[in-house]
């Protein structure tokens, strides 16, 4: 637990407490209001050091700050409430007003007594459901108007100059071992841009680049499939930009890797491969030491590797909770792996990686995400039959 998500725990906690006394007694109850005062002021902290704050319901995990939570008794029932209000992503942003979370405690409250009630986001205060977006009468989902959306959907290519200019950041920062950060971050926007200009974000994976030169188009797809993963779970704002940065930078290790390790066509001896493993510490250092870089980056540099059940590397305690980014990287990671072209092999079809993943779900992989995940491949594979 850090030091940020006490306020946070607290927030829960008082606002937990004030839906239920509401459910007993009403909202004009004095125990209602003393607790609603508490679980906004709590409110009021944790949105002090956030430029918006989000929790998330994945798979009945509770994800704070991107990182699943032990699931404590308050916080199961928590979880258990946003659940049966149909909430998979609750965002509050700065500027909330009390009467905004007073009404939020009103239609849990309510909610709870008669099951009839849909809560609504308000301005400062938004929810959304954590789905896939696959229906073609566009389900709603991270807070969206649930308007009808096109069952098919042409992305435009990805621009090929952003690949160019990922490859220029790139070398700059093996030569000269500084990041050019903000290019990162304007990469990330451009993608996020055209995301947003499409009604099926999801079918972005349409547009990943299938070329030769791996090291660039690897992290740049990797990004895309991150976009995609995070923007059909309804993530937004200043989380998503940072989940695309994330997955742009998680090979940075690679760097202190030596190329002929990089570019080996045969199997790796076990001495090479111990070479290799150190491309996630490495990376996390480097970023670590990269002013500017979101916090989350290095994270994931850390962990994209770890597996789900801990037995990849490097080695952590049993004990050790991944991020989320981290579970959507090492999946971004695989698939991309195995779909991209390489100088000794051709693409792996999409049905035999679909497969694949389908029996590493709890193992390798994080078992919501990949289902959410292999959805979205799915739809994918049905539209490139539909339009083959």
């Amino acid at each position: 637990m850090t030091s940020q998500t006490i306020p946070v725990l607290d927030f829960i906690r008082h606002l937990l407490s004030a839906v239920a006394n509401a459910a007993l007694y009403g909202m004009t109850h004095p125990q209602v209001e003393r607790l609603s005062v508490l679980a906004y002021t709590n409110l009021l902290s944790v949105l002090q050091a956030r430029s918006e704050f989000t929790l998330m319901v994945v798979e009945n995990e509770l994800v704070i700050d991107g990182q699943a939570q032990e699931l404590t008794l308050f916080l199961r029932r928590f979880t258990q409430i946003l659940t049966a209000n149909a909430i998979g992503t609750l965002t509050i942003l700065p500027g909330v007003t009390k009467a905004e979370l007073d009404a939020l405690i009103r239609g849990m409250a309510l909610q709870q007594d008669n099951g009839q009630r849909e809560i609504d986001s308000s301005e400062f205060l938004r929810l959304g459901r954590v789905e896939v977006r696959l229906s073609e009468t566009g389900a709603r989902g991270g807070g969206g108007s649930g308007k009808a959306h096109h069952p098919r959907v042409s992305l435009p290519d990805m621009p090929q100059e952003e690949m160019g200019r990922f490859m220029e950041l790139y070398e700059t920062a093996k030569h000269q071992h500084k990041l050019k950060v903000n290019g990162i971050f304007d990469i990330v926007s451009g993608f996020i841009d055209v995301f947003r200009q499409e009604a099926r974000p999801l079918l972005a994976m349409a547009a990943l680049r299938d070329t030769d030169e791996y090291t660039f188009t690897h992290s740049t797809n990797v990004c895309v499939l991150n976009l995609a993963q995070a923007m059909v779970l309804g993530i937004s704002g200043q989380l998503l930009n940072d989940i695309g940065v994330a997955a742009m930078l998680h090979d940075i290790g690679k760097l202190y890797i030596p190329e002929e390790i990089l570019t080996k066509k045969g199997k790796l001896t076990d001495d090479e491969f111990d070479i290799m493993k150190q491309h996630p510490v490495k990376g996390a250092r480097h970023l670590l030491e990269t002013p500017g870089v979101p916090r989350l980056a290095a994270i994931t540099a850390y962990e994209h590797h770890l597996k789900y059940n801990l037995k990849g590397y490097p080695r952590v305690a049993d004990s050790w909770q991944q991020n989320l980014c981290s579970h959507m990287t090492a999946i971004s990671d695989f698939f991309d792996a195995l779909r991209t072209r390489r100088t000794y092999r051709e693409p792996v079809a999409l049905k035999e990686i679909a497969t694949m993943m389908y029996s590493m779900m709890g193992t390798d992989l994080h078992p919501g995400l990949t289902k959410n995940f292999l959805k979205i491949l799915s739809q994918l594979m049905k539209t490139k039959t539909a339009t083959a």
